[in-house]
């Protein structure tokens, strides 16, 4: 007898709603609750859970949509996974191509560090050779500059060496005419 007073007092419930509400067109939950209960009641107007087999199709027909509602969580959430995963191989693909992308920019710095590396040691291998240059330079300038000194040196010399032979000459002359 319990299980009649749970659902007269939901008829109950429906009839004053329905009597409480404005004659509009009926809401989809009236609609589905209309559909619940006239589900109980199979064509003869017996309630449907009143026989035992109807209780069996009733616990059944539960069972099925239960069983329904499980297998689309579980596809929604395979769809999910699948979702996730094309996501995760998409992100995956496009972190290998910047990655790629990123390895041939190094390449390219690298090449570029190595050129101007060498462009560097030349320029100073260029000044090491300029500045050794420069000092041989300056070393023959030093030594031209010695070297015309010298010459100087030994043309005064040889100018003082000719005066002094004339000289000489002179004073020969003179001494032998004075011892003759």
């Amino acid at each position: 007898m319990s299980s009649y007073y749970p659902r007269t007092k939901d008829l109950t419930r429906t009839r004053k709603s329905l009597t409480d509400s404005p004659p509009s067109s009926p809401s989809p939950t009236d609609k589905n609750y209309r559909h619940e209960r006239l589900s109980r009641y199979d064509s003869s107007g017996e309630s449907a859970t009143d026989k035992p087999l109807g209780r069996t199709s009733s616990y059944t027909r539960r069972e099925t949509r239960l069983a329904a509602l499980n297998r689309q969580e579980q596809d929604s959430t395979t769809k999910d996974y699948k979702k996730m995963y094309a996501e995760a191989l998409h992100e995956n693909e496009r972190l290998k191509s910047r990655l790629q992308d990123s390895k041939q920019e190094l390449v390219k710095i690298r090449s570029q560090l190595g050129k101007v590396t060498q462009r560097h040691d030349r320029i100073s291998e260029r000044s090491t050779v300029l500045e050794s240059e420069k000092r041989e330079k300056q070393a023959l300038e030093k030594r031209v500059s010695d070297m015309e000194e010298e010459l100087k040196i030994l043309t005064e010399l040889k100018s003082d060496n000719q005066r002094l032979k004339d000289e000489n000459g002179a004073l020969i002359r003179v001494i032998s005419k004075l011892s003759k």
